[in-house]
């Protein structure tokens, strides 16, 4: 087998050109197979196999930097520097991570998981390159999907002033920017790939600034005439507008042509965009009809392309189908979301009620203030993103919302530790962030029930913006005989006790469930209390506890500084309460990738390990 002669980097430079595309459906082979058992994300990784080959036969890793946006499709890049035999644990505690790691591998140069960051690393990777003086090749590859992000523009704004060598690869796979592909467009592409235009290009400015006097007006004019025809002529033009040479489209599936395009491009004195064409998918009929479904996936039959396992509703579910009834009473209601309508749940908001459903791309940024200016004017948006997402929106949410106190809704999905995709994705630091901003209030469910009630509660709440923090995977149904009105900063006694007083908001609340239960076989009664409001917390509720209980242990899935347990901690202290405050969260520390029970037991917040603290302090 051709994949089998991929040991480390540099490998794939001794194949020769008829070897490379069987080794291309070798690996989108491996590929297949390998994501069907551990899962991963397919479909862009499948859409990738040749343009990865043609950058590895082009660069000279680890010397050259070859920088990935976001990063979920770098498994052909690891398959080409060695990492083959650990592809079994992909995503697992221990294994190899679905995202670059340069902890893994020197030729994973920066380490990324979030979009729209690539071409500013880039950038930073192009300046140490000159102001050391060395000849190092800077490669960024950034999605179609990623450039929607304000971030690549602003670095794009800085790149025309890089005086040497700087490739940007954009990776288009869904015809955004590429209407004038055909004949016109691949003649002018080979056009403009060639070392004439180039030289042409660069020789005629050189020539007209040695001319006295009227250089600059001869310049500005001949500018002017070439630039009008090149706005009607030849795609890209904005790149070139904004200082980088465009090159392209090229067709991502031909190694050939993207090798020689690609030295081309790193021929060229300055910051150069080639724009490169892919399928997503490719390769695998599944992932090319349904893209979003294989974007990250969990394992699968490889032969029909269903997942192996059909659980329960998800929080998500449920917030899909409370939207849509609150969309269906309520005018108001605008659902907005970045990139993510399927991931959020909001496709069938989206279906019944387009005018009231705006995806702003990836920019959480944009997305807050979008929705803080709905809300100034009466309308009621709901942002629906990933908690680690939103992270990429903090100045938004405290200047733009919580300071004019705006009534805009914030369903985070995703919150608490949410698995295989590692440190850049769990999300456990929103509780921390969130919670220390004037006039946010912050809820999270115990189940799918109170998901459901505080999303209406939220709608009604018009003192200012409401967070409402929810986890990946299954909803808890359990405990639906417990289901009670949501008041403002109420806690929720769930069972009385003795002693010890479980103080659990959110998922926290089943864990402290098996906790009473596993407390009780040795004879300790606790309480378990549903705290509902993580901000403002239910001081009221907890100035009496601290009259009865012992210990009292507040349980988050954040990370203890800043966090829920951190509150509950300095209110009772401010109190005077002369028990022990066991408080039960994430360590202060980034989470690894694996599975999610796995990192919940590494973090001591799952219910064995909460009972033998609690246990130890009894005692």
């Amino acid at each position: 087998m051709y994949i089998e002669r991929l040991n480390a980097a540099g490998d794939i430079k001794q194949f020769e050109g008829d070897e490379l595309m069987p080794l291309a459906a070798e690996i989108r082979e491996f590929l297949i197979d390998h994501i069907s058992r551990t899962g991963g994300h397919l479909a862009s990784n499948l859409g990738v196999v040749e343009l990865t080959i043609a950058l590895h036969r082009v660069l000279e890793l680890p010397k050259d930097k070859l920088i990935w946006d976001v990063g979920h499709q770098c498994y052909t890049h690891k398959l080409l520097t060695g990492r083959r035999d650990a592809f079994d644990g992909l995503r697992s505690y221990g294994g190899i991570s679905g995202f670059p790691k340069s902890a893994e591998s020197d030729c994973d140069a920066f380490d990324t998981g979030h979009s729209s960051t690539s071409i500013s690393a880039g950038l930073g990777f192009a300046m140490a390159r000159d102001l050391k003086g060395g000849h190092e090749r800077i490669v960024s590859v950034i999605g179609d999907g990623s450039m929607t992000g304000g971030m690549a523009f602003e670095a794009i704004n800085n790149a025309a002033a890089l005086k040497h060598n700087y490739v940007i690869v954009l990776n288009d796979n869904n015809m955004s920017i590429s209407e004038n592909v055909g004949t016109l467009s691949a003649a002018l592409s080979r056009m403009r790939t060639s070392g004439w235009y180039k030289g042409l290009k660069e020789g005629v400015h050189q020539s007209l600034e040695k001319i006295p006097v009227y250089g600059g007006k001869i310049d500005a004019t001949i500018h002017r005439a070439k630039g009008g025809i090149k706005q009607l002529m030849i795609p890209g033009m904005l790149f070139e507008e904004l200082g980088l040479m465009y090159l392209g489209p090229v067709d991502g599936h031909n190694i050939p042509l993207m090798e020689r395009t690609l030295r081309e491009a790193f021929s060229y004195n300055g910051p150069v965009l080639v724009h490169v064409q892919t399928k997503k998918g490719r390769g695998f009929l599944p992932a090319e009809r349904h893209p979003s479904r294989f974007h990250g996936t969990e394992p699968f039959d490889k032969e029909r392309g269903l997942p192996l396992k059909h659980g329960k509703a998800t929080y998500t579910d449920i917030f899909s189908t409370v939207m849509l009834k609150l969309g269906e009473r309520d005018e108001r209601v605008i659902a907005i979301t970045a990139a993510m309508m399927d991931g959020t749940g909001l496709k069938r908001f989206h279906n019944k009620f387009p005018e009231r459903f705006v995806d702003v791309g990836l920019a959480e940024e944009h997305a807050v203030t979008f929705a803080a200016a709905l809300a100034k004017s009466g309308m009621r948006p709901v942002v629906a993103v990933y908690s680690s997402f939103l992270q990429r929106a903090y100045d938004q949410i405290l200047h733009d919302v919580c300071m004019q106190s705006l009534p805009v809704i914030f369903a985070i999905d995703r919150a608490g530790i949410t698995g295989a995709d590692g440190e850049t994705h769990q999300g456990v630091f929103d509780l921390s962030y969130l919670g220390t901003m004037p006039n946010m209030t912050i809820l999270s469910p115990m189940n799918k029930w109170e998901l459901s009630d505080m999303l209406k509660y939220a709608l009604t709440y018009n003192k200012g913006p409401v967070a409402i923090r929810y986890p990946k995977g299954e909803a808890f149904d359990g405990l639906q005989e417990k289901r009670r009105r949501i008041a403002y900063a109420r806690a929720l006694e769930l069972e009385g006790g003795g002693d010890v007083l479980l103080f659990a908001v959110g998922s926290m609340v089943k864990t402290a469930l098996e906790v009473k239960a596993r407390l009780k076989r040795s004879g300790i009664d606790a309480a378990v209390v549903n705290a509902r409001f993580a901000k403002p917390i239910d001081t009221r509720y907890l100035a009496r506890a601290a009259d009865k209980y012992r210990i009292i242990v507040p349980m988050e899935e954040n990370v203890i500084s800043g966090g829920f347990g951190e509150r509950v901690q300095s209110f009772l202290t401010e109190s005077g309460y002369e028990g022990k405050v066991l408080i039960t969260a994430v360590p202060n520390r980034f989470v690894p990738h694996g599975a999610v029970e796995t990192l919940k037991r590494k973090c001591k917040i799952d219910a064995a390990s909460i009972a033998r603290c609690i246990k130890k302090a009894y005692s």
